[in-house]
Formats: structure tokens, sequence, C-alpha cells
């Protein structure tokens, strides 16, 4: 074990101090880490300055009044409070109307009754009640999300109007509360228009800029981040429900703001504002200006009280034509009149694509591996930590996903949780980290029980995860993934009055996990438009940046070329010798090289604890996970089935991704009865390949044809119907449905006539296990049993080509080896194109490899040769 530990302090990402491609060096798309400049020039708030000013002379131009450019003034200050909320937050209200009402409600009141003629006391007051009403309201209303909370706000609303049009006494009914007066302030009149214009104009600038400051800082950057991914979010120790209630709050009180300055305008409450068409027409505003974007939906407010003004004139069913073009903008642009003008903006300034920035990551192939972050030296100075799991337990309904598992993880320590799928290895892992309460048990991390405590909490104890299935902020760039996670266990982490880009140590470290990943280089990409490698490394140092006492890694090596699953197998054990790892592994090759200790589960239950050697000799493992091994496998000789007859035909194919071009002028064939092998490194377009083919991203240009029948044009559903199917990469199974009814979904009204027809008794000969698993949902099924189920939705019908995007990642050697035999079976059926990591599986398997490098075929030929000669496998696939 020592001599592991002290490797590992040295251990470079590949022999020679070599960097795996797609490590990444600076180059000419590299910046700092935002932050390191003074700051970004406020340029949204000169523009809202320059705007304040020029309305009322446009309005004045257009033949609209001063009080029409009022009115623009206080809808633009709500406005940009519900996009805070939806924008920012991602939480939809449909009934956000309602708080300017009980605003200008609360003003007229507090003016009639105890501030004749006042104007601070009933707005400040508003905005005083309001806060306290949100407050409480939003604590209940989000303890439901996605669309029962926008259930919530639309009957918070409706009520909301039936009060006020009711309550006489309170509200005056339907004859609303007049009397209301402007007075004199500051010794502005503000009767006069002008001086009211401007006393609203300076207020709603200074609303611009406190939502300016606040979206900038740590908090607003999390609210972002909640908007992205709320339970990545949770898992990197932010209490989410606790941002969301600021913003719900924050927004509620803007709202209500502006309903004192909407009451003093008009000198007239009524329930009008409360109204649910009032929220409907607020939420159209800030959508068709664009939400996410901080002025847009001010540009919003300013398009549709023209279209009001404009339009009412010649009809009284104006709000007909408002909805229509709400729902054209929907349709047709999401991103509302922003993402118009950025859209003709992009034809005049070329941007940098996401291909760029990878083609510069990988282009420094001869980096040197990168300094630890400081944090994890000086967790290794530091006391140790140590995780004791003590009889956990979880029951889903009736099944017994975990029993009674007991094992601890050593201080500094490499240790491997393995075991068939469906063994209960990723359910031990959410049970640690506080995705699942345990039935029974406990959890430790040093001495302090974390069991049943919610992610957040578990991860501020210091327990930081990766997940199985790549789990990022996708819309966000690489370094503000790394940056949120950064911060997360910051002292600052709720300033809502400082940019986040002023915290010089959350740079320094933000920088150092960067660096310390490989990922240099990439900082400005989307995290979710990288390959499936650089979102692995993503994902593990948004783990990492959290600053951990101990880390879980779920199957980090999953879907991985050769190449970077030995850099971030090295990069693993750097870690580990600092902090201790508990990983989730198939690799059983590579586990036995690195682990300091191992715990093999089967059936919810531990098997053996013990040493590697423990592991490797004990003939239940061998029995249950290990099987024969993929080197057996891959050495079993086999026959061809493939016939002159060609099938599928690519001549000459492209795939685009907005500007970036990802299959360049692909030819290929695939003849009946043959097994193809698409091969490449992450990044190369295989997964692109195969969705240029069923129709998920419809060629630019080529020739497709299927049996002699052109696919250009068509439909991927046409193309599915045809005869081709597709199991995507991650199964893509309906959560929440049974096998059954995933199975049922599959049966497309594919053409007829002769040929092979699949039905359930002929899936089922290959697939005899799901016929016990019908009833089971999909959900709830081992990984490798989820695979079972993905291909045989796919082959219903009458199916002749196969495409398999990494069918075997994340499977153990024996459900592997299951499947290995099945498409070998089905070779004598259809033809297929596979895509997968697993080489040796792969040529083995197949007739024929085409290899991809950036989208293009750089080999083509029989499997059989890269099978057997290593030398032209380095040279083909650049390993």
């Amino acid at each position: 074990m020592v001599a592991k530990k002290l490797a590992r302090e040295g251990s470079h990402p590949m022999p020679g101090g070599r960097a795996a491609p797609g490590a990444g060096a600076a180059g000419p798309l590299r910046r700092p880490v935002a932050g390191a400049a003074p700051g970004q020039f406020p340029w949204p708030l000169v523009i809202a300055v320059a705007g304040i000013l020029a309305l009322p002379f446009l309005f004045e131009g257009i033949g609209l009044t001063i009080t029409s450019a009022t009115d623009c003034l206080i809808f633009a200050i709500a406005a940009l409070g519900l996009n805070l909320l939806v924008g920012y937050t991602g939480l939809v209200s449909f009934g956000h109307g309602a708080w300017l009402g009980i605003g200008a409600y609360a003003a007229a009141l507090i003016q009639l009754n105890w501030a004749p003629k006042g104007f601070l006391l009933p707005v400040v007051g508003t905005v005083a009640l309001v806060t306290v009403m949100a407050l409480a309201l939003g604590f209940l209303f989000l303890r439901r999300r996605g669309v029962y909370f926008s259930l919530l706000t639309l009957a918070f609303t409706a009520m909301t109007y039936a009060v006020a049009f009711r309550w006489t006494a309170l509200t005056g009914g339907e004859s609303g509360l007049g009397g209301i007066e402007r007075p004199v302030l500051l010794g502005l009149d503000l009767n006069n228009r002008v001086a009211f214009y401007a006393v609203v104009g300076v207020l709603a600038f200074g609303v611009a800029a406190l939502l300016w400051v606040l979206v900038r800082s740590p908090l607003g950057r999390t609210l972002v981040a909640i908007r992205e991914n709320e339970q990545r979010a949770a898992f990197v120790g932010y209490a989410t429900r606790r941002y969301k209630l600021v913003a719900f709050t924050i927004s509620s009180a803007i709202t209500g703001f502006a309903g004192a300055l909407f009451v003093l305008h008009h000198r007239f409450a009524s329930a009008d504002p409360t109204s649910v068409s009032f929220s409907g027409e607020l939420l159209a505003m800030v959508v068709i200006g664009g939400m996410r974007t901080f002025l847009g939906p001010a540009l919003g407010v300013v398009f549709y009280v023209l279209f009001r003004e404009f339009l009412s004139m010649w009809t009284e069913n104006w709000l007909l034509y408002f909805g229509l073009l709400f729902v054209g903008f929907i349709l047709f642009s999401p991103t509302g009149l922003v993402g118009i003008g950025k859209r003709l903006l992009g034809f005049v300034r070329k941007e940098a694509t996401e291909e760029a920035a990878m083609a510069n990551r990988v282009s420094a192939r001869s980096a040197a591996p990168s300094a630890v972050p400081p944090f994890l030296a000086a967790a290794a100075a530091g006391p140790g930590t140590e995780l004791a799991c003590n009889g956990i337990a979880k029951n889903f309904g009736g099944i017994q996903a975990v029993g009674g598992v007991t094992f601890t993880v050593g201080n500094r320590s490499l240790h491997a949780l393995i075991g068939p799928n469906g063994a209960g290895k990723t359910t031990v892992f959410n049970l640690i980290s506080g995705m699942f309460p345990p039935n029974q048990g406990t959890v430790r991390l040093n001495g302090r029980t974390i069991a049943g405590l919610d992610p957040a909490r578990i991860c501020q104890a210091g327990l930081a995860r990766s997940f199985q299935i790549t789990n990022l902020f996708p819309d966000l760039s690489v370094e503000e993934n790394i940056r949120l996670s950064a911060q997360a266990r910051h002292a600052s982490r709720f300033n809502a009055w400082r940019s986040a880009d002023r915290f010089a140590d959350i740079n320094a470290e933000t920088r150092a996990v960067i660096d310390f990943m490989g990922l240099t280089g990439t900082e400005r990409a989307l995290a979710g438009s990288l390959s499936y490698g650089g979102q692995r490394l993503v994902d593990m140092g948004i783990a990492l940046a959290s600053k951990p006492s101990i880390l879980l890694l779920d199957e980090p090596l999953a879907g991985l070329a050769a190449a970077e699953r030995e850099r971030i197998s090295a990069l693993i054990q750097r870690i580990a010798g600092h902090i201790p790892v508990l990983i989730v592994e198939h690799d059983i090759d590579r586990v036995f090289g690195f682990a300091d200790a191992v715990t093999v589960m089967n059936q919810g239950r531990v098997l053996v604890d013990g040493t590697v050697e423990d592991a490797r000799s004990d003939p239940r493992v061998q029995e249950v996970y290990i099987g024969s091994g993929t080197s057996a496998i891959a050495a079993r000789p086999r026959e061809t089935a493939a016939t002159p007859e060609v099938v599928l035909s690519i001549a000459n194919l492209n795939v685009l991704y907005g500007k970036s071009h990802i299959i360049n002028d692909v030819s290929m064939d695939v003849h009946r009865g043959e097994i193809v092998a698409l091969l490449g490194r992450n990044g190369a377009g295989k997964s692109t390949l195969l969705k240029g083919i069923i129709g998920t991203a419809p060629p630019a240009s080529g020739s497709l044809r299927y049996e002699g029948r052109d696919l250009a044009g068509l439909s991927a559903p046409q193309i599915a119907r045809l005869g081709i199917g597709y199991v995507p990469q991650g199964r893509g199974l309906f959560a929440g449905m049974t096998v059954a009814e995933n199975l049922m979904l599959g049966r497309l009204k594919r053409r007829t006539g002769a040929g092979i027809h699949w039905d359930e008794d002929r899936i089922f000969d290959f697939f005899p296990r799901l016929r016990e698993r019908l009833d089971t949902p999909a959900d709830c099924l081992s990984g490798g049993e989820q695979q079972m189920v993905a291909v045989a939705r796919a082959l219903h019908g009458d199916v002749r080509v196969l495409l398999l995007d990494e069918p075997f990642e994340g499977l153990s050697p024996a459900v592997t080896e299951e499947l290995f035999t099945v498409f070998d079976r089905l070779r004598r059926e259809i033809a297929i194109i596979i895509v997968d990591h697993n080489l040796d599986l792969v040529l083995a398997l197949s007739d024929r490899t085409y290899a991809l490098e950036r989208g293009r075929v750089v080999h083509s030929g029989p499997s059989r040769p890269l099978l057997e000669d290593f030398d032209l496998r380095r040279k083909v696939l650049w390993l």
C-alpha cells in the first residue's frame, strides 16, 4: 500500500510525463479565470440609462405620451423582477402579476389611511409588506417543484383576484380605490408628468443596478446553477431551497415595488393587475424580450406597450393578436428579441466555436502533469479522514436494493466497490451521499453521523461525488462549472453585493483544478458540448473543486478511450495519495492494479471485503462477477455472416452542429449480415455519425441510402419505421415505465413485406431474462438489464440495421460476455454498426472497422489485423 501511495505522489498521466491526448495546455483560446481582470464593464447599465433618457422622446416622436413611457418603466421594473425568478433561477411563475396588484393596493391603503399625500411611506411600507408575504408564501410554494410550483402561483393569483374583486370594504371591489395623490418630493412636484417620469426613471435605474450587482455575485451565480441543474447544485454543497426562497422573495418585492409606483402613476388601484391574464402578459413580456438576458425583459415591455397602444386603436381584440405573436416567439425564437439580435450579429461577427476550443486542447499533447491543487496538499498534511458504513440498507417498495452493507474506507486509500450490475453499488453511493436516506444502518464521516442528511449538508461536511452518468451544468462554461463548486464551501457563497469574479482565492482554486484535470484551453467551452471524455473530466473536476475530505467516483472510466482511461486512472491515483477515494468501476484489471482495498457486492450484500488478493482469489467473485474475462471472449473463433449485398450506403456525408462541422465527407458501406466497428477517440464524431444515419442530427449534405432508398430529408421516426434501429449511449429508457411499456413503445408501424420481423417471442429468445422483468419499472433494473431492454426495444418491428452506441459501457464482465454473445448471434439476422471503447471486444466482434479522427475517416479495413497487431492499432487509433 505504501509503495502505491508513493507512486501516486509522483505519477504522471502517461510515461515520460507526456499528457494523454486531450490534456491540453493554454493556446489561442486560453483566458484567465474570470475575475483575474478588473471585471466586466457594466454595458447593460449604460444601455439602461440611455434607454431611460431616450424613451420619452421616442414615444412622443411616434405620437404617444410620456404617460405611456412611464408605464414602460414601471412594467420594466416588474419584468426585471420576474426575470430574476424565471430567467435566472428557472422557476416559472404563472401568477407573478399578483404581487404588482398587492403592491398597488398596499401603497394605496397606506397613503389613504396613514400617509396622506405621502410617497416614501407607501412605497417603503409596500416593499416591506410584500417581502414578508413572499417569504411566507414562498416557503410553502417551494416545497413543490416544476409544474406544481407554477400551478401554486397560478392558484395564488386567482385567489388574489377573487379577494380584490369581492372584498369591497378593503379594496373597493369593482369600484377600486381612488383618491391617490402624488406629493412634492425633494422640491419636485410629482403631479408634473415629466418630474414623475424622472423619479421613476431614477428608481428603475436603481433597481437595474441592484439586480446587475446581484446576478454577478456569488448568490446570483448560484441561482443560475440551480436553473441549470438543481440536483448537481445540491451535491456540490448549495442549500437550493434556501436560494430559491431568496430569489422568490426578492423577485416578488421588486414586482410589489413596481405596483406601488403603478398606483401612484395612475392614482387608482383596481383588481385588474391581480388577474391571471395580466400575469400572463407580464410573463409574455419577459419571454418576448428574452429571458435569461439582463435587459431582454425591458425590451419586451417596450414591444408590448407599443403593440398595445397602436393595435388597440384598430381592434378591441388586440390581446388575441398579442397571444398569437407570443406563440410565434415560443415556436420560432425562444430566446426572444435579444436572440434575434444575436443571430443577426452572428452574420457579421464570427465567434469562437467549441470545435476550436477542443482542437486547442487536443493540440498540446506534450504538457507536463500539473501540480496538485493546494487544498489537496493541505488535506494530505491534515489528520486524515475515515468513512465507515455500518449495516446500511435500502428498500424501494418491495425490492431490497441494499441489505446490511458494512465496510470502512481508510485514510488516504483507494477503496474499490465492485460487483455485477444490479449488485447495489450505485445505491450505496446514493445512500452515502444523501440522495436517499437509508432505511437502517449508519454512515459516519470522521465519527460524525451523516446518514439521512441532505446532499448539501453532506458535501459541506466534506464528502463529494461524481456520477455514473455525467452530471454537469451543461449550458455553463467549463470554467463556471468548476468555479461554482469551488465557491460552494466559501464563506462568501451567500454574498449578493460583490462580483463573484473578484474573489482571488476562488479564482486560484478554480485555476488549479482546471490545470490539474487537464482542461486548460477549454475554459470558455460549454460543458455540455464537450466530448464524452471531456465531460467526464469536468464531472470529476466539479467534485474535486468542492475541496472534499473524501471523494466518491461512480464509474469514472466508463465509455472512455484507452488514452483517456490511462490519464484519468493516473489522476485518481494522485488524488488518493492525499484524500481517500471510494470508486465504483467495472474495469476489473485496472481496479486490481491500483486499489488498496476492495469490497465486492452481489445482490445488495457484501460478498468480500478485504484486499485485492482476497477479491481476486475468491471463487464466489469469479463466479458472479468476473466471468471468463474479455480476453477469453475476444479470443474465441467466430465466422462472419456478411454477404455481398449492401444494405446501407453512405457517401460524402456531412453533419453540422450550429457552426461546428462535426462529420466531414464520410463514406462507408454496410453489408447484410455484417458487423461494422466505428472507432476513434472521444470527440471524433462517432456518435454524431450514428445520429446522422438515424436522422436526429440531419445531414447537411451527402448521400444516405438504405436498401436503395434515399433517406435524405426523412425524419428520425420515418427512418426508424423503414427498419433502422438505434440504441443511444446511456440507453435512453423511459423512466417510470415498466419493461413491457418500454417494449410496447418500440413497436413502431414499420414497413411490411418480406424480411425479418421481430416480435416479443423472438426477442425473448435472445433476452430470456426480460420475460421475468416485464412488470418491473425500467429504472429499477440493473445496468445490464437496462441495456438489454434498450436493444430489445430498438429491435421491435422489421429492423435490418441496428446502431449501437457504447453498448458495453458500465457493464460488469459477466454481463458484457452475455451481451457479446447476443450480438454475435444477431449477425446472422441483421447488420450492426457498433461504437464502443472496449477495443478487444469490438474488434473481435466486428468484420470491418472504420476509424474516425475529427469527423473524417482515417482508416477502413478488416478488423482482424487491428485485433492482432497492437502496433497497427496504435498507429490507426492514435493510442
